[in-house]
């Protein structure tokens, strides 16, 4: 967490005794008004370290909140399940009637539909 005010050159100056700061990208809305936080970006891996060191001091006045960046991990995702869709209806399987002699006529099958509700709005 940094200050609303911080230029992204005073927190690379925060950060420049831990080691070689690569690049500093501070977060902002779709107004172009910083969200309150940034990314410090180190060249060596040692660094982050001595940067989560500087938890808790302050900066403009402000107290400073340093984690780690977490790496996703892939396929660590809980899997959630599809919730069923109440505008979808279930499909059942068809199921031939016993075999008697058609009123179709040969070749004809007659097909089913599923039948209509009652609408009181039409």
């Amino acid at each position: 967490m940094v200050d609303y005010s911080c230029t992204p050159e005073e927190v690379q100056q925060h950060f420049q005794t831990c080691g070689t700061v690569n690049r500093v990208t501070i977060r902002t809305d779709k107004y172009g008004q910083p969200k309150g936080y940034a990314y410090v970006e180190f060249l060596e891996v040692e660094a982050v370290e001595l940067a989560l060191q500087l938890n808790e001091s302050q900066l403009h006045g402000r107290q400073l909140k340093v984690t780690a960046k977490r790496t996703n991990v892939p396929g660590m995702k809980l899997y959630r399940a599809r919730r069923p869709n109440s505008n979808m209806r279930s499909r059942s399987p068809f199921i031939p009637a016993p075999f008697v002699f058609s009123p179709y006529g040969y070749g004809k099958v007659p097909r089913f539909r599923m039948p209509m509700r009652y609408s009181p709005y039409f």
